[in-house]
């Protein structure tokens, strides 16, 4: 508790003041006490410097208590009001407690004033720390997304790197390898025939050893998103996870622009790339179905499974990093990621980004024709590389 607090007082009657002040140093407070009798001399109070707390009169001749309350709302809500007054029935008592004010004491018992005043200075100094405590984690908040959106950006530009790296100067190296291992079983005696065939199995390594490389450098960052945009690289990835899982994967679209900004388009392939993992893991589907469209200037990626569905808990779950990664990825953008699940049904994913850079972003938008489709239709607009 402060040494002196400082307390302004609206009260018009001299006398009640006084008795007021007495009533305080009785119960030992140690206040500073500026009174005010007009509206004029409580703005200029309020304006420099805002009380610990306010004690008003209810009502005064030029100046009611309604008012001083409504102006203290407007210029320093946190600091506590407190009508002391000759008389207040309980419905007015009530209502200047749903308009704000802090407490109300009868003049006729000012023996509750002090005991009132501390118990207001300290749920106000509660107030006060909760906001700092809230204002401290916002900021954490803060700093901990831009922090995540650094380490993001580093860590693709780290894969960009690698995966150049890769298939470059390893891939290059086993190219050369190979040109050399042909150079040299041509160059071999036509009867060493245990010779050539130990040349042809060792050509035939290299070759598998140049695709592993060229898969890895493609998983690490795949160029078709780069070059050829989010379109065509959802695509592309849509074929490899049906080859490599045998799970029927059918993709739709109906965007106008194939490529969008660099950072989009690496958010959203990144939480597909999520949303397949999680299905090979957990949803034991035969069908999934991806639809990409824009709709009233977002972005929005939906992919259905027909597996066992996600459950309430596991959506829910703070433990699940790849859902809380989905999240914070889209979070980032000012998106979200909705998931929903019906047991023995599916699961549905649908991540949905403010896309900044679309010319529709301010204007209205058709409804998507997608959005129509039934769940077992299967008159779906594939991508041109499609197979």
């Amino acid at each position: 508790m402060k040494k002196h607090i400082r307390i302004l007082m609206v009260e018009d009657d001299p006398a009640d003041a006084e008795l007021i002040k007495h009533a305080l140093r009785k119960d030992g407070l140690s206040f500073v006490l500026e009174r005010v009798e007009t509206g004029e001399d409580y703005l200029r109070v309020l304006a420099k410097t805002p009380p610990d707390v306010i004690l008003s009169d209810y009502a005064l001749p030029t100046f009611d208590g309604y008012a001083a309350l409504a102006i203290a709302q407007k210029n320093c809500p946190e600091v506590p009001f407190i009508f002391v007054t000759g008389t207040m029935g309980e419905e007015v008592a009530i209502e200047t407690l749903k308009n704000g004010a802090t407490d109300y004491v009868l003049k006729l018992r000012l023996s509750r004033l002090a005991p009132a005043v501390l118990r207001a200075l300290r749920e106000a100094g509660e107030r006060a720390e909760r906001k700092r405590a809230l204002e401290q984690l916002r900021q954490s908040h803060e700093q901990l997304r831009a922090l995540s959106v650094y380490l993001q950006h580093i860590r693709e530009e780290e894969r960009m790197r690698i995966s150049r790296a890769v298939h470059d100067e390893l891939g290059q190296a086993l190219t050369g390898l190979k040109i050399d291992l042909s150079w040299l079983s041509h160059r071999l005696p036509p009867q060493s025939n245990r010779l050539i065939e130990k040349a042809r199995v060792m050509s035939s390594h290299i070759d598998e050893t140049i695709e592993t490389v060229r898969r890895i450098s493609t998983e690490l960052r795949p160029g078709i998103l780069d070059h050829l945009g989010l379109v065509a690289a959802i695509d592309w990835q849509a074929t490899e996870f049906q080859t490599r899982t045998g799970i029927q994967c059918r993709f739709a679209h109906a965007l106008d622009q194939a490529v969008l900004d660099e950072n989009l388009n690496t958010a959203f392939f990144r939480i597909f790339q999520e949303t397949l993992t999680n299905i090979i893991r957990h949803a034991g589907a035969t069908l999934v179905e991806v639809d990409l469209y824009e709709e009233a200037g977002r972005l929005i990626l939906e992919v259905r499974d027909n597996g066992r569905g996600i459950r309430r808990e596991q959506i829910s779950n703070v433990k699940s990093i790849g859902l809380l990664g989905m999240r914070e990825r889209a979070a980032l953008f000012g998106g979200e990621v909705r998931i929903t699940g019906t047991p023995k049904k599916g699961t549905s994913v649908t991540v949905s980004i403010p896309n900044r850079s679309s010319p529709r972003s301010n204007k209205r938008t058709h409804e998507n024709p997608y959005r129509r489709r039934s769940r077992g239709s299967t008159a779906w607009l594939e991508a041109d590389s499609r197979r």
